[in-house]
């Protein structure tokens, strides 16, 4: 089965990733003068890929892209799904090919995994640690040119996934509302162009009769503690989805989510996710 991610472009993302590791552009670049030098060219390598730490999967076909682009006939084994939580130790991919483009792959293919096993993990302890109350979301806190791939790994961790950018809903925050007028205004704006998603953050309860009688859809309750969401969700009363969101971590969230709020959202699942700690241990055939 193909792998594939709505917006994204595998094979360049795997084609400029491998040209930046190798130096195309550069004087004397294209090439991996290590493995070259060092590994004839007939070699043949088989490979593990295997987790030091305990993780949430994700990643793997990608990795196997950078791999395949290099040695078309290289037999891969993926032995774990994606999104799945293995313990340390696990083994997550068979590989056996050309040595040297095993290795010249090997960086790109775990710089990607690492990654985004790191941003599945942590949203995973982010959604464990909600308890069953409201569904996390991510948010556009993500590194520049990896956004699908990061709230890919976030849904492998059990996130849905936010706005993916700035054209799938409005959002509207307070230096909106500065220019618009008011809340009212603004949202109302964003009603009469057509908007079908608009989504308005609420920085005091005096702005929430204000933004659903102009016509949101979804309010952000912003950097609100657990007695002031309480306070907000009576007011809203059910009648629009409400998000919490702003001062959320670890230590927080449980309270957040169990006042009742449809949503938390979290930018430190793509902005402060660690990297997993995942090897490739190669041998000689």
């Amino acid at each position: 089965m193909t792998f594939s991610i709505p917006g994204f472009d595998l094979d360049a993302f795997v084609a400029a990733t491998l040209a930046e590791d190798l130096g195309e552009g550069w004087p004397g670049g294209g090439r991996d003068v290590t493995s070259e030098s060092v590994i004839p060219a007939a070699a043949r390598f088989a490979g593990v890929m295997d987790s030091r730490d305990a993780i949430t999967v994700a990643g793997l076909p990608i990795a196997a892209a950078f791999f395949r682009k290099l040695d078309p006939a290289v037999e891969i084994e993926i032995l774990v799904a994606e999104g799945a939580q293995v313990p340390a130790g696990s083994d997550l991919m068979r590989l056996s090919g050309n040595a040297r483009a095993l290795l010249t792959a090997e960086r790109s293919a775990l710089n990607t995994v690492q990654h985004l096993s790191g941003v599945a993990t942590l949203t995973r302890q982010y959604v464990n640690a909600m308890a069953g109350h409201a569904t996390l979301l991510d948010t556009r806190k993500t590194i520049p040119g990896l956004r699908h791939l990061e709230k890919y790994a976030t849904r492998m961790g059990g996130a849905q996934n936010h706005r993916l950018g700035l054209w799938d809903a409005a959002m509207i925050k307070d230096n909106h509302v500065a220019v618009a007028g008011s809340i009212g205004q603004a949202v109302g704006a964003a009603k009469a162009a057509g908007v079908e998603r608009i989504i308005c953050e609420i920085d005091h309860l005096d702005q929430i009769e204000p933004a659903i009688a102009a016509g949101a859809n979804h309010l952000l309750l912003d950097n609100m503690g657990p007695d002031t969401l309480r306070e907000a969700l009576a007011l809203v009363a059910g009648r629009v989805p409400c998000e919490a969101s702003g001062g959320v971590n670890l230590q927080t969230i449980a309270a957040i989510a169990a006042t009742g709020v449809d949503y938390v959202s979290v930018g430190r699942l793509t902005q402060s996710a660690p990297a997993a700690d995942i090897g490739l241990d190669f041998t000689p055939l």
